[in-house]
């Protein structure tokens, strides 16, 4: 081992839990950036999303995954192989929970996850909502279906009990020299991001079984030297979806133009010329081929 793997910490910090616990939340406060979209909306994080956060001693790897769902179709298949890859090259496995999470258990993850010879901290997270006794419940709840985590308590919205926390990830993280570039923020595209920012704002401004229905692609992105031309097609699985994203008059579709271009001028740090086509594509959900394309495959 060099001299610089013996001062230089390194790993994957791959996190887990079931939908709408806060995980997104948690690893943007860490990293300090907006990795991943945010919503109140369940199954809002579909791919696992590396983040690289790197300081003059250690780079933590943090992975994102989608929730973990009982799958009703091909895609929510890819979202949940995604959460069972996070098992297997990780250096420290975060599973983040909360109260209303308690009995939501797959039990063949937790087997596996009980497996492993790494690090398991178990977060509580929302604990800024929760009474104190729930909170022992939950604790106690969860030491059974992980005798060996390490608890921590935990607000991801506020800050509470993260620095403690993000203390711990430092302490049990490997030596080994940094994986990826200390310029590098992500694996993940500049398009890709620009797709979920959109994505977010259709979870954020549409209902029911809309949002789940919906696939973003970046078809054109041209950087130009006073503004960057995005041209996007959202993907829906009926006509009906495609009139409710279009809107009276074109008026939803708009509003979404305004709120993502907002977003992605502000990600990109340059001005954005946004176009959004809406195209039906009936089962793509559960198109192999389709979803290869969208990239669920990779």
């Amino acid at each position: 081992m060099t001299e610089t793997a013996k001062s230089f910490k390194a790993g994957f910090v791959n996190i887990v839990g079931n939908p709408n616990v806060g995980k997104s939340t948690l690893i943007n406060g860490f990293m300090g950036e907006k990795l991943s979209i945010v919503t109140p909306k369940m199954q809002t994080t579909r791919h696992r999303i590396l983040g690289f956060l790197t300081q003059e001693n250690y780079q933590i790897v943090f992975s994102d995954t989608p929730g973990i769902v009982q799958p009703n179709n091909e895609l929510q298949n890819r979202m949940l192989a995604y959460s069972f890859s996070a098992l297997e090259d990780a250096d420290v496995l975060l599973y983040v929970t909360d109260i209303e999470d308690v009995g939501r258990v797959n039990d063949d993850f937790v087997k596996k996850a009980n497996n492993l010879s790494i690090p398991l901290l178990l977060v509580i997270n929302k604990i800024d909502i929760r009474k104190p006794d729930e909170i022992e419940q939950a604790k106690i709840f969860w030491q059974q279906k992980f005798p060996d985590a390490e608890i921590f308590e935990v607000s991801a919205l506020q800050g509470k009990g993260t620095d403690k926390l993000f203390q711990r990830i430092l302490e049990v993280l490997p030596y080994h020299p940094p994986y990826f570039p200390e310029d590098e923020l992500s694996d993940k595209s500049e398009r890709f991001f620009v797709s979920e920012i959109i994505r977010e704002k259709i979870l954020l401004n549409y209902y029911e079984e809309v949002p789940y229905s919906v696939e973003v692609q970046v078809e054109e992105f041209k950087e130009k030297e006073d503004i960057t031309v995005i041209k996007t097609k959202i993907f829906v699985l009926r006509e009906s979806q495609k009139n409710i994203i279009i809107g009276r008059k074109g008026e939803m579709i708009k509003k979404l133009g305004m709120q993502a271009r907002k977003d992605i001028e502000k990600f990109l740090g340059v001005k954005v010329y946004l176009e959004l086509f809406v195209k039906v594509r009936k089962g793509w959900r559960d198109d192999e081929n389709t979803l290869k394309k969208f990239g669920y495959f990779e």
